[in-house]
């Protein structure tokens, strides 16, 4: 469960770069920054559809 909670933290920072980059009217940096949303957010969802949530003990 470890890979989805840093596939996530990589997803919110990527987003938050684009966010970033749009204020400072940055093009290349919006793309790399849209390009890693998409990957690393893409990653974290099939992640956690296929393994599921982690069960209480």
């Amino acid at each position: 469960m470890g890979l989805v909670i840093i596939f996530a933290l990589v997803t919110l920072l990527a987003i938050y770069g684009m966010v970033r980059s749009l204020r400072e009217k940055n093009i290349l940096g919006l793309l790399f920054g849209l390009g890693t949303a998409a990957v690393f957010g893409w990653f974290t969802i099939m992640t956690v559809l296929h393994h599921g949530y982690p069960v209480a003990h």
